[in-house]
């Protein structure tokens, strides 16, 4: 028969791996499927390829913008269609030149593109853009495998580091209250808001190196009003963390759907963070300077909250109460106190980490947060629960798995496969990356 210390041992995995079935379900209900999104999305981009006035059937193009990549080849005419969620954003059409006859590139007749075979245009309030692509007899410029693995894995890395900001944060309120904030998603989503609010164009417009900034105190008052409304009177009453789990998703989606309202379907747009053509890095990788702006500042501030966590007091003092809350307390901690400046941080964190992903996207929506939400609780259970550099481990694991993957498998599968490496992970390792194992028994 089991005993009461037993119990409470298998306690935070069972409330965890109800925290990911949730997350799981919740991702499924709420994010369309690609394939549900390409028959339902009411807006359209369409094209013909042809060469010397003949059709090439089976030219390879990928389209990227708001609802993610899509993929689609030519059929014998030449034609070809995808169907698309927003009007009034940019799309990135890009043309695979190998899969073109032998001798046929794609030209640009004013000779100032360096990459012909992709193009950004803007759909209008019609909701139809027709793009076609000028094709002539040339040198082909190859892009080697490994080029290509190379920017992936850049990508992935600005991804991670991103997933990183709010993957810490969710890790530490884990660590510290036991709660698996399914809300989370929304201080994600909240950052990216309130810098829109502050420097959009139809706002108060201020310079972004100021509206930024304040975009993530804003996030944290945001925190701080959570903790101090909700979360610790809760937490006085003796709540249990499943309840306060349920009622997390409850307030996230309240919280979703206030967005909605205010801001509507359509995707909202941040002014240029760093203005420039993209930068080539060595070969054929290449990053924008907004890319390489959002990385440093990411590095920095990851560095900061590591610092902060490990030099300081208040930072020993998490670190205690995630790994023992009673014996903390009966030290002279107050935990309270370092609950509340947990909260403010991870709300920050989160705040910045919308912020920097809204210029990813690039864009901001309503719900952008939630697809954050399952990358979320991935990173932290492979970094190891409640632990603070093990989410980060995690986060970055994700991202580049996220970003690279796509090379073999279709892009709109590439969350799917890191998922599938995730749970091959945690087959070998249970406790995650960082995390310690448990004695039962």
């Amino acid at each position: 028969m089991p005993t009461h210390a037993s119990l409470r041992r298998h306690r935070p995995a069972a409330i965890v791996a109800f925290a990911a079935f949730f997350a799981a379900l919740f991702t499924a209900l709420v994010l369309p499927t690609a394939a549900h999104a390409a028959e339902d999305d009411p807006f359209k981009i369409s094209g013909v390829v042809t060469f010397e006035d003949e059709p090439l059937e089976g030219v390879a193009l990928t389209i990227d913008g708001p609802g993610g990549e899509q993929d689609v080849e030519t059929d014998a005419d030449g034609r070809w269609t995808v169907q698309v969620p927003e009007r009034g954003v940019e799309y990135t059409i890009t043309l695979d030149e190998s899969t073109l006859p032998d001798g046929v590139v794609v030209v640009d007749e004013t000779g100032e593109d360096d990459t012909p075979n992709e193009v950004v245009r803007e759909m209008g309030q019609g909701g139809r853009l027709t793009l076609n692509f000028f094709l002539g007899e040339g040198e082909r410029i190859t892009v080697t495998f490994f080029d290509q693995l190379v920017q992936r894995l850049f990508q992935g890395l600005n991804f991670g580091l991103m997933l990183a900001l709010a993957s810490v944060g969710l890790s530490l309120v884990f660590g510290t209250t036991g709660i698996s904030n399914f809300a989370h998603a929304e201080m994600v989503t909240f950052g990216a808001v309130a810098a829109l609010m502050l420097v959009g164009p139809a706002s108060l417009a201020l310079p972004v190196w100021l509206g930024l900034p304040l975009a993530v105190v804003l996030s944290a008052i945001l925190g701080l009003v959570l903790d101090a409304a909700i979360w610790r009177p809760l937490r006085k009453r003796g709540v249990g963390v499943v309840q306060l789990m349920i009622l997390s998703i409850g307030l996230s989606l309240a919280i979703r759907y206030l967005f909605q309202f205010f801001l509507g379907g359509d995707v909202k747009q941040l002014p240029t963070l760093i203005p420039g053509a993209p930068i080539v890095l060595f070969g054929n990788v290449s990053a924008t300077p907004t890319d390489l702006v959002s990385m440093a500042i990411s590095i920095v501030v990851i560095l900061a909250f590591a610092t902060w966590l490990t030099r300081s007091r208040t930072g020993k003092a998490t670190r205690a109460i995630s790994d023992n809350p009673a014996l903390a307390a009966t030290s002279g901690i107050d935990v309270n106190r370092v609950v509340r400046i947990v909260w403010v941080v991870s709300a920050a964190l989160a705040g910045l980490s919308g912020i920097l992903y809204a210029y990813y996207r690039p864009g901001l929506t309503w719900d952008m947060g939630t697809q954050f939400l399952l990358l979320l609780f991935a990173a932290v259970t492979l970094g190891g629960l409640g632990t603070a550099y093990g989410a980060l481990v995690g986060a970055l694991i994700i991202g580049i798995l996220t970003e690279t993957i796509s090379l073999w498998i279709p892009a709109d599968l590439r969350f799917a496969g890191a998922l599938l490496i995730l749970i091959f992970i945690l087959l070998v390792r249970p406790q995650g990356i960082l995390g310690r194992r448990e004695r039962i028994g």
